[in-house]
């Protein structure tokens, strides 16, 4: 529930843009200066900025609430779950063992390339937030087998799904941007791939590379649940251990498979092994599988897999509980229409649609901090120019193309992937800014560049 259906914003767009610069300076003088806990602040900061923005008090709360629901109910579960599966993987000494693996093959100095490849890998079919809990478990086991710092090998990994989750279909606002603006979904993902690849390599991979040298930050043990476990005796093989990770990711691509063929009408939606197929296939309900079996064939002891849930659960609540305010920040943010204000005000511009669709996304992301919704609502706002343009193939995946660039740019304090990525990596709030937005605001730029080139040449 967000605000009254009758309720219309009086406040002009100069008002609202104040109203968000102030909340978002004042949220980082309590964080960073006053040293208020984030989740507090982020809870207080969304309270004022309701009031503010003259939303009526009977829905304050309600907004609150519902911002804060809706992003705990995509994150709680995944991160959770993908807490315990990382403890179990690490307990078990399969994390060792495939750390291991990857340095015989690639060797310690490619370490970084193999996770952030992998990552790339992963990417494709599965959202941002699951891949990445998957995958920091084994990242955090190679920084501490190889030293370095966590940022050196966190960074690439975490810009590979970054990446992959803004630019390439099956992701949700690639593909609501595709069929918004009429683009072909299969140009949109080879040129997607095209971008995304390049892209990755300059801003995430070697951006990681340099950072992680000036910054050596200590490797988190958020997901394994505590200190590193002892070394075992009869560790997992590295194949079973890559069969455990990819357990879940198998399940979540059949199920984005499923959709694209009931899309397609090969498959009928309605069928009732349809909807059971796709609701096996969830994120949340893939990884509870990929839990109960790692929990069998990683041979635990009942009473142990016990202490093993409470210990993979207890340092994970802080980062849940940061993100769903997060995630209430940026909802009390669309509800006081401050996104709407500024989306309205840049549409004016009179620029070409390729560059007023990334200015116009890229706006909408630093005002309310989803690159999906960010994404989506840029492409309905330049649909009725791009659909009277008279654009080729090329040129409407490029513009597609060039609206994801935009809404990835400058991820701040009003994302709950900030949140996300800074405390699973354990960095504070000045790290988080200097490291991760600057990194997504390079991958936006780069992007940008790269479709520009495409739109040139289509």
């Amino acid at each position: 529930m967000t605000t009254n259906d009758d309720w219309v914003q009086t406040l002009g767009a100069g008002a609202l843009l104040g109203i968000a610069g102030g909340a978002i300076a004042l949220l980082l003088f309590l964080i960073m200066y006053l040293r208020v806990h984030a989740f507090l602040a982020l809870v207080v900061i969304s309270l004022l900025t309701a009031f503010a923005a003259r939303i009526p008090a009977d829905s304050v709360v309600p907004t609150l609430i519902g911002g804060f629901g809706t992003t705990l109910g995509s994150v709680a579960l995944l991160v959770g779950l993908g807490a315990i599966l990382g403890r179990l993987v690490e307990v078990s000494g399969g994390a060792q063992s495939l750390t291991d693996a990857l340095i015989r093959r690639f060797g310690e100095r490619r370490a970084p390339l193999a996770l952030g490849v992998s990552s790339l890998v992963f990417g494709f079919p599965i959202f941002f937030d699951a891949g990445l809990v998957v995958m920091l478990p084994i990242v955090f086991a190679v920084a501490r087998r190889l030293g370095g710092g966590v940022l050196r090998y966190g960074l690439p990994a975490a810009g590979a799904f970054s990446v992959m989750h803004v630019f390439v279909p099956p992701h949700p606002g690639p593909v609501a941007a595709t069929e918004l603006l009429g683009a072909d979904v299969g140009l949109v993902i080879a040129f997607g791939l095209l971008i995304a690849i390049p892209t990755w390599y300059v801003t995430s991979y070697l951006f990681g590379l340099s950072v992680g040298k000036q910054l050596v930050l200590p490797v988190p043990t958020l997901l394994s649940g505590g200190p590193q476990a002892e070394d075992r005796e009869d560790p997992p093989s590295p194949g079973t251990v890559v069969a455990l990770l990819l357990l879940p990711l198998v399940m979540i691509f059949t199920n984005t498979g499923l959709d694209a063929a009931r899309a397609a009408g090969w498959v009928d939606g309605e069928a009732t092994w349809f909807q059971i197929a796709r609701a096996l296939g969830s994120t949340p309900v893939a990884l509870l599988v990929a839990v109960l079996v790692a929990s069998f064939v990683l041979g635990q002891r009942k009473e142990v897999i016990e202490k093993l849930v409470d210990s993979a659960l207890a340092p994970v609540c802080a980062v849940i509980l940061i993100t769903g305010a997060g995630g209430m920040f940026g909802a009390v943010l669309r509800a006081g229409g401050i996104g709407d204000a500024l989306s309205d005000g840049l549409a004016d511009l009179g620029l070409p649609v390729f560059v007023a669709g990334f200015v116009i996304a890229a706006a909408l992301r630093v005002a309310q901090g989803s690159a999906t919704v960010a994404l989506t609502t840029a492409a309905g706002l330049v649909q009725p120019v791009v659909q009277a343009g008279g654009f080729s193939a090329v040129e409407l995946a490029a513009i597609v193309l060039a609206l994801a660039a935009g809404s990835v740019i400058a991820s701040h304090v009003n994302d709950s992937g900030f949140w996300l990525v800074g405390n699973l990596m354990g960095m504070d709030v000045r790290t988080t800014l200097m490291t991760w937005t600057v990194m997504e605001t390079t991958i936006s730029l780069m992007g940008f560049g790269l479709a520009g080139v495409l739109f040139l040449l289509g």
